[in-house]
């Protein structure tokens, strides 16, 4: 039941040196000579925007409230912009906590430019609203995201104060890597079975125990119940069923249920009560830490678990720096008898998040062009692949990346004087592909993909005839527009966040003693937990998130 999100859409907050950098050899803002905001190629297109053909210099300061390692300062790609734009950019990155920066901030009014969008900021009145900006000055923007223009406004206002960064599609949603849930096993352990493909508990299971009886030092299957991780353990019923993520619900013909005490969720910790009396679950799976979890994926003892990649993949890396490729995992879609998959699914946009300007920037016209300038796919391209020839090539009209090429993408100081990663991060970004086919990202780039592999992988994937790991799931449809409910606010302190605490209280404590107790036990353990469920004012849980599945389209469908 627990909240979860894309990793693409995260990123751990560290501290690191601070600095404020200025990129790109800026000039004073205001410095006089016009420059004109052309594609980064000098064969491309000029930027078609409306009163963007001449930005004067000027230097926008940034806060981003991220950790980054500081760019050089000659770093090709913001020289690039500059000479092309004339917009230097002034960043200071995140160090150390973010709620005390935030603090202090807010405390003294004192913002730059531009900032990453954050509940605090807006509450505090930090942002200026951009869609009267966007209406008149940046068309670009506009038609990027004029399919979500009305789920990236700000609920409780209704003004735009951020520009997501990511999850605004363009042409063909594409898909390599897969960051979501699914009941994965290790590779080594499909080579072995001669590449089997489960489709339902019974058959994973079985993979699980020939693998124990020829592995007895492995753990069969591992899950998780600890702190907000809990959803390894809570969340399988709703995907075996045939839902997407939304939480601690299942929606159906727009009308959300909890599935908590329904048999779905039943018949799957039946399901783990059996295989623990049969020795397969870890028996420290149920008290463990997060740490502790990551520490056995990373020794390649685990067989195979339930879990959303993002969440075990640092453990999967330790694995993959050891050069223990075979150890690694790969992920299947299980389903109860007529179920339909949709594990897989689009991820949803993040509201007010991404950047936005700040009530104390001096010309929020010229940052909006500029920001606007760089929507096109000329430089969306230069920001993404890079520079044709350099970074990447085209042959019959396909991009790719020479071995070389590739092992630049992966070595940090290239980066740094190469890349544009750390302003790039929370910008407005095509996702999906361009008009010449290729797509947006070169991750998302199937054969690209398939080419930058280690040949472990490559012939895990030539066995299953796919060339991504994504194709092991079925292609997401368009989200409903309410999509995902989890992330609806319950607010803090009402009848429906006390209502979902205790059922979330409930869950911790009731599934391991269901999942662990004798299977002679389990009728009674089961009826114990749901007989406490029902005192646990479920309806104020489940008519907030139906209230606001209604608000949501009402409001959020495309007008």
């Amino acid at each position: 039941m627990a909240l979860l999100m894309k990793r693409t859409t995260l990123r751990l907050i560290v501290p690191v040196l601070t600095f404020g950098v200025i990129l790109s050899g800026c000039n004073d803002a205001g410095s006089g000579s016009t420059v004109s905001s052309t594609s980064p190629t000098t064969t491309g297109s000029a930027v078609a925007t409306q009163g963007t053909e001449a930005i004067k210099p000027m230097t926008i300061s940034m806060f981003i409230a991220n950790s980054y390692q500081q760019p050089t300062a000659d770093n090709r790609i913001y020289k690039m912009i500059k000479d092309k734009t004339g917009v230097s950019l002034k960043m200071e990155f995140l160090v150390g906590d973010l709620t005390q920066k935030l603090g202090v901030m807010i405390a003294g009014g004192d913002y730059p430019d531009v900032i990453t969008g954050d509940d605090k900021l807006i509450a505090a009145g930090a942002f200026v609203p951009l869609e009267d900006l966007i209406e008149k000055y940046a068309p670009n923007l506009k038609k990027h995201y004029a399919d979500v223009w009305n789920q990236i406004k700000d609920p409780a206002s209704g003004h735009i104060y951020a520009l997501p960064g990511y999850n605004a599609f363009t042409g063909t949603f594409t898909e390599t890597t897969y960051e979501g849930p699914g009941f994965w096993l290790q590779k080594d352990i499909l080579k072995e079975q001669g590449w089997p493909t489960p489709k339902t508990l019974e058959d994973y299971f079985a993979i699980i125990e020939k693998a124990k009886q020829q592995h007895p030092d492995r753990i069969g299957f591992e899950t998780l119940n600890f702190d907000w991780r809990t959803f390894p353990l809570q969340n399988p019923p709703e995907h075996l069923a045939g839902h997407p993520n939304d939480g601690g619900v299942i929606v159906d013909n727009g009308k959300a249920s909890i599935f908590a005490d329904k048999d779905i969720a039943k018949n799957y910790y039946k399901k783990l009560n059996e295989i623990n009396s049969k020795g397969l679950l870890d028996k420290e799976a149920l008290v463990q830490n997060y740490d502790q979890y990551l520490a056995k994926i990373a020794s390649g003892r685990v067989i195979g678990m339930f879990d959303q990649h993002w969440n075990f993949s640092d453990g999967e890396k330790s694995l993959i720096s050891q050069g223990n490729f075979g150890s690694t995992y790969v992920g299947f879609p299980l389903l109860y008898p007529g179920a339909t998959e949709y594990y897989r699914d689009r991820p949803a946009l993040t509201i007010n998040r991404g950047y936005g300007i700040s009530v104390k920037a001096k010309d929020p016209v010229a940052i909006i062009k500029f920001l606007d300038s760089l929507m096109t796919e000329d430089w969306q391209k230069t920001l993404q692949w890079g520079v044709q020839g350099q970074d990447y090539q085209v042959k019959d009209g396909k991009y790719y990346r020479t071995p070389e090429q590739r092992d630049q993408q992966n070595d940090n100081t290239w980066k740094l004087a190469n890349k544009a990663e750390a302003f790039f991060f929370n910008l407005p970004k095509m996702q999906g592909t361009y008009i010449d086919g290729n797509a947006t990202d070169p991750n998302t780039q199937p054969q690209e993909f398939y080419d930058s592999l280690k040949p472990v992988d490559q012939e895990v994937l030539k066995a299953y005839n796919h060339k991504t790991w994504a194709e092991f799931f079925k292609t997401p449809v368009d989200n409903p527009v309410y999509y995902p409910a989890w992330s609806i606010d319950l607010i803090d302190g009402s009848p429906a966040k006390v209502a979902q605490t205790k059922m979330n209280d409930l869950a911790v404590k009731y599934l391991p003693k269901a999942v662990l107790a004798s299977e002679a036990d389990f009728e009674k353990v089961w009826k114990e937990y749901t007989d406490q469920l029902s005192k646990a004012n479920v309806k104020a849980y489940e008519d907030r998130i139906n209230d606001q599945i209604q608000w949501r389209i009402k409001n959020w469908s495309s007008k």
